[in-house]
């Protein structure tokens, strides 16, 4: 069973050595938590479950070996990534709480890794709406 060896970053990826000695990558985009973490907190990460796991305890994030074997790339033509782009001082925790979603999932379609549905589309753009409208009265 292949196993993690080491990771490492480098040009906004993750990189995993096997102990097959392959060598996978990420876009960090993929990862929403080590993508927005600094250098320092990126590195301190532990290899549990036998071999098949990244753990990183002040982060709060898991990721499995088989999330490297995934092949998607970021692509951030979807409405959601032009809109967060165009208004980047909306908050993405608060808006991901406000909809009732994670906020790494909102993540994941502003970086272009998920695509949302039509209806989740329409969800995101309903709760923004409400929130411009809360804010035009005050």
């Amino acid at each position: 069973m292949e196993t993690i060896k080491n990771i490492w970053f480098e040009n906004e990826r993750i990189y995993m050595l096997s102990s097959e000695d392959k060598i996978y990558s990420r876009p960090l985009e993929a990862f929403p938590t080590l993508k927005e973490a600094n250098s320092t907190a990126r590195e301190a990460y532990t290899i549990e479950l036998r071999g098949t796991a990244l753990r990183w305890k002040e982060l709060d994030e898991d990721i499995h070996i088989s999330s490297f074997y995934k092949t998607e790339e970021p692509e951030c033509s979807n409405e959601i990534a032009r809109i967060f782009k165009k208004f980047p001082q909306l908050n993405v925790s608060e808006v991901a709480r406000y909809i009732g979603i994670n906020k790494s999932l909102l993540a994941k379609y502003i970086y272009g890794i998920k695509k949302p549905s039509d209806e989740r589309v329409k969800q995101i753009k309903e709760a923004l709406h409400a929130i411009g409208s809360m804010l035009i009265a005050v």
